[in-house]
């Protein structure tokens, strides 16, 4: 009795621990959810207010926010693409660690641009701005040759793999089509010639070992057995007779 009750409470406790487990999984997984969901809606704000800014604001604040627009975009499309493909390409992998190295220059420049928006010296930011437009262009021309570096791979390996197919369907459409053509129609084989008329056939040499013994020759309609004699036919005369 005893045993059976230890067996209960280690099976109880048991799913009360898997029972917990499951429910912190859970949570974490919808924390990782909701983090993710509040974070792409803060860039996406981020990218509007930037754009507006852009378009709305004139001199040095103007440039600012585009040079952080341009800035995020290509870091954005690079690591989307980078992480896309090294699910298929185990190659990228070394791609996605540079882009890691970059992205922490990418990271200290757009932080840098974001402080100086506040900045109310306009005439310093103005002397500012072709180094940090430089700048900017070099993170973003990088991330752009890796993203497009990584675009031609994929690009390459799908054209190599189509060609390949084309190829296979090819031999394929071949063979289905190699049937059995009809040959021309033959001529029967030309009959012997007729012998000469001189030329008597000769019939083949005879075996007497095989031919039956002939038998001696039957006339074609068998007499009539002789018929009664009437009193009125004449008797033939002794003396006529041999």
């Amino acid at each position: 009795m005893e045993a059976a009750i230890t067996v209960f409470a280690l099976l109880f406790l048991l799913a009360v621990v898997l029972g917990v487990y499951a429910t912190v999984k859970a949570v974490g997984a919808a924390k990782r959810t909701v983090d993710r969901g509040i974070t792409q809606a803060r860039r996406t704000v981020e990218d509007h207010t930037l754009r507006a800014k852009s378009l709305v604001q004139v001199g040095p604040a103007a440039e600012l926010a585009q040079l952080r627009l341009t800035l995020r975009t290509s870091m954005r499309a690079t690591q989307d693409a980078l992480h896309a493909g090294v699910a298929e390409d185990e190659s990228l992998k070394e791609s996605l660690a540079l882009f890691e190295r970059l992205s922490a220059h990418g990271f200290e420049l757009d932080g840098e641009l974001r402080r100086l928006e506040s900045e109310p010296d306009r005439a310093a930011l103005a002397q500012r701005l072709p180094e940090l437009r430089e700048r900017t262009e070099r993170i973003s021309r990088s991330a752009e040759s890796l993203r497009w570096a990584a675009r031609d791979r994929a690009r390459r390996f799908a054209d190599d793999d189509l060609d390949a197919l084309s190829a296979q369907i090819d031999v394929e459409a071949g063979a289905l089509r190699h049937w059995t053509e009809p040959g021309p129609a033959t001529a029967p084989p030309p009959w012997p010639e007729a012998p000469a008329a001189d030329t008597a056939p000769q019939s083949p040499p005879r075996d007497s070992r095989r031919e039956p013994a002939e038998e001696p020759a039957r006339p074609a309609i068998t007499p009539p057995a002789p018929g009664p004699v009437y009193p009125w036919q004449k008797q033939a005369r002794p003396e006529n007779t041999t």
